[in-house]
């Protein structure tokens, strides 16, 4: 009997309940976490057991994700490196940096609106978007 993994199903539920930004920063992913930590307060850290590994051509990408719990609500906040050594983790936003997962408690729309305007405000970014789920073809490349 062979099973087969259902992607959509896996994604669809990974997806529930959150929200994606994209972000333009040429920065290194310790510069970007620093400056989200330092200056907008949050408490971004690597979290190495959810590094996502991508197997293309033989070789090996690794795709580094810093992980933020807000204290004391149901809502958690990923930070995914988007491009490693030439690679991408989603390869249809070459142009987006950093990709921003918030899951959890939805946000609302002027919390949202804030967050974005801070992100904005940091040295080195350039762009953010919200981003839909609908428009990304690589959803299951992140799904940790």
């Amino acid at each position: 009997m062979k099973l087969k993994i259902d992607n959509e199903t896996l994604a669809r539920e990974f997806f529930e309940d959150s929200f994606l930004l994209g972000i333009v920063a040429p920065v290194k992913n310790y510069q970007m976490s620093w400056h989200l930590n330092q200056v907008l307060g949050f408490d971004f850290r690597i979290n190495h057991d959810y590094e996502i590994q991508l197997t293309k051509k033989s070789r090996k990408y690794f795709f580094s994700i810093y992980e933020y719990q807000v204290p004391s609500v149901c809502v958690t906040h990923y930070l995914y490196n988007n491009q490693f050594d030439g690679e991408y983790l989603l390869p249809e936003f070459k142009h987006l940096d950093f990709l921003w997962l918030i899951k959890g408690d939805p946000l609302g729309e002027e919390e949202l609106q804030n967050l974005i305007h801070s992100i904005k405000s940091l040295p080195g970014v350039q762009l953010v978007m919200e981003m839909t789920n609908e428009k990304i073809k690589n959803k299951q490349h992140l799904i940790f």
